[in-house]
């Protein structure tokens, strides 16, 4: 039988193509009926690598980890119904945190709507304001002007996908019976050639964005505020892209003398340049230096901040802020930034750096002065207890296992923020990436497992237990894809963050734990033979980066390390206090 003898099969055939040759080169299939010609064309297509997994949800943040991680548009197929419906937090997730996305739809046809069938809901616009766009395809016909409109609309889609702010795209794609590939008479001898087979090596209609070129009149009026500023400090929140971002911070921060305060997952972190700062947020903690060191000029890229100090720090300064928004997002929740530059970060960067060579001055040597004394406050208070593991010390320890250029998905709640707080800084480049878009923590494990796929070697995830178990179904999805992971679980049976807030200490003790602190007693090691994962735990810094590194080297693992929730807070603040109080009353150059 021919390929092309059902007009599903080639319907399917030809919208796969245009995704193909728009630069998808992943695909996530769930499984189900509706969608049949959607997933036989994505496991027959050409230069697509499909994965299927059971669970819509799962295969939702599976396909957001692989277009995090790779920086292209990946698909996503569900059938009729519901299905679709449970792509929506990774949905929303892409649009927080601009990951190109394609969600099909597989949907029942017009005449089956709104009468009762099975399995049929309305799926128009499914994700409302979350989907960069939408577009019915509408029943496949066998004339040119169908076929050729639906390969235009989704080269439209696709371009959408990529295009700041970048995200997801829905199409919604019926079909009739019969679904399976079974031969079904149609006039296919009249269709053109440019109708079956599109135009080889390139989408039908080729959209290219506008070029993301920064106002040079705009960064000249920056760089002269530069060159007459030397209390300027360089702020990098998240940001996925590794496109020499780290190199092009490094040199902006020896030309203008301002140091950097880098999150983990800015990219510039790990592998960043000598002015970059780890220890940020305890200095900052720190009033006497907090006072004397508020910036002038402020240079402010990637996402939003997770520590609170320094972005309070930041609005209160009364700085002069510059925002360069490379991705289409503005993240200036109190309004501070007197001036937005889009386009290109590191064209930024470069085109900033022309004329400049202020090198480290007292300013930065101030901070670089702090820091090195945070960091020996630090050691030592690590020292002292040489075989705890508190949570700030397996954040601490997961990172100094991991070799160059090695893969970490670290999720939000704690995690995150113990990663920024006290692991420092170094000259070996990782790749960090985390769902900060919603900062939710929902699809974490199946998020990692999307990047580990894309990456194409074994990465690390570092997940609190309750971020765990919302997503514990991703361990069937690892064990079926066979995902190199290493899953690194800080079991403080419950939700260790909410002991941080305000609610802790109004809240009855018994109902603060039943609403907040939600223990569950769940043994995790259930949740490692539920994906044949190897199981691993370690009671000692030595022994977890003994772990971390033989999961590195292939397979499924889970580490869990047993903490004390309780003794947590004490824990933080007790560390946060030694190194705030490692800074005296200065001087600090």
């Amino acid at each position: 039988m021919s390929s092309d003898a059902n007009l599903n099969v080639l319907w399917a055939r030809a919208l796969l193509e245009e995704l193909v040759r728009g630069g998808v080169r992943h695909a996530v299939v769930c499984p189900g009926s509706r969608s049949s010609p959607l997933a036989l064309a994505c496991a027959g297509t050409e230069g697509l690598r499909t994965w299927s997994v059971i669970d819509e949800r799962s295969a939702g943040f599976f396909a957001l980890g692989l277009a995090k991680q790779s920086r292209a548009p990946a698909v996503v197929v569900a059938t009729s119904g519901t299905a679709g419906a449970h792509f929506y937090p990774a949905v929303i997730e892409a649009a927080l945190s601009h990951v190109p996305l394609v969600v099909l739809t597989a949907d029942r046809p017009l005449e089956l709507q709104g009468w009762g069938a099975p399995q049929t809901v309305p799926q128009a616009r499914f994700f409302g304001e979350h989907s960069r766009f939408y577009a019915d395809l509408g029943q496949p016909e066998a004339h040119d002007a169908a076929l050729i409109h639906m390969r235009a609309t989704v080269a439209r889609a696709v371009v959408s996908a990529w295009r700041a702010p970048r995200g997801a795209v829905q199409l919604n794609v019926p079909f009739r019976e019969p679904l399976a590939p079974i031969a079904e008479p149609f006039p296919e001898a009249a269709l053109s050639a440019l109708a079956k087979s599109g135009r080889a090596g390139a989408p039908l209609t080729r959209i290219v964005p506008p070029e993301p070129v920064p106002d040079a009149a705009t960064l000249d009026e920056v760089r002269r505020r530069i060159a007459a500023t030397t209390r300027g400090v360089i702020v990098c929140g998240p940001r996925d892209e590794m496109d020499g971002f780290a190199a092009a911070i490094s040199a902006l921060s020896q030309a203008t003398g301002y140091p950097v305060l880098a999150e983990s997952t800015s990219q510039a972190r790990y592998g960043g340049g000598p002015l970059t700062l780890s220890y940020y947020d305890a200095m900052l903690r720190h009033a006497p230096f907090a006072k004397a060191h508020r910036p002038e000029l402020v240079l402010r890229f990637g996402g939003a901040l997770t520590p609170k100090v320094p972005q309070q720090w930041l609005d209160g300064s009364g700085a002069d802020i510059v925002l360069f928004s490379d991705g289409g997002g503005l993240f200036d929740p109190a309004h501070r930034a007197s001036t937005v530059v889009e386009g290109s970060a590191v064209a930024a960067c470069e085109a900033l750096t022309r004329g400049l060579a202020r090198g480290a001055g007292p300013w930065a040597r101030g901070f670089l002065a702090a820091e090195q004394r945070v960091r020996t406050a630090l050691e030592a208070a690590f020292a002292e207890q040489p075989d705890v593991l508190s949570e700030p010390r397996i954040a601490r320890e997961v990172v100094a296992a991991l070799p160059a250029g090695a893969p970490l998905f670290v999720s939000s709640s704690m995690p995150i923020r113990d990663l920024d707080a006290f692991a420092p800084a170094g000259t070996v480049p990782l790749r960090v990436l985390a769902n900060r878009g919603a900062n939710g923590i929902d699809g974490i494990v199946s998020s990692a497992l999307g990047m580990a796929a894309a990456a194409g070697r074994p990465a690390v995830l570092l997940t609190g237990d309750l971020a765990l178990l919302h997503d514990v179904g991703a361990f069937v999805t690892a064990s079926r894809t066979r995902v190199p992971l290493t899953v690194v679980a800080v079991n403080n049976d419950g939700g260790g963050i909410f002991s941080f807030l305000p609610i802790a200490q109004v809240a009855p003790r018994d109902t603060f734990e039943t609403l907040f602190g939600t223990p569950h007693g769940v043994d995790l090691s259930h949740a490692a033979a539920l994906g044949g994962a190897r199981l691993h735990r370690p009671e000692t810094p030595v022994a977890l980066r003994s772990a971390v590194r033989e999961g590195l080297e292939g397979g499924l693992h889970l580490v869990e390390v047993r903490v004390d929730r309780n003794a947590n807070v004490d824990e933080h603040r007790r560390l946060f206090a030694r190194m705030a109080a490692s800074l005296g009353e200065g001087p600090w150059a």
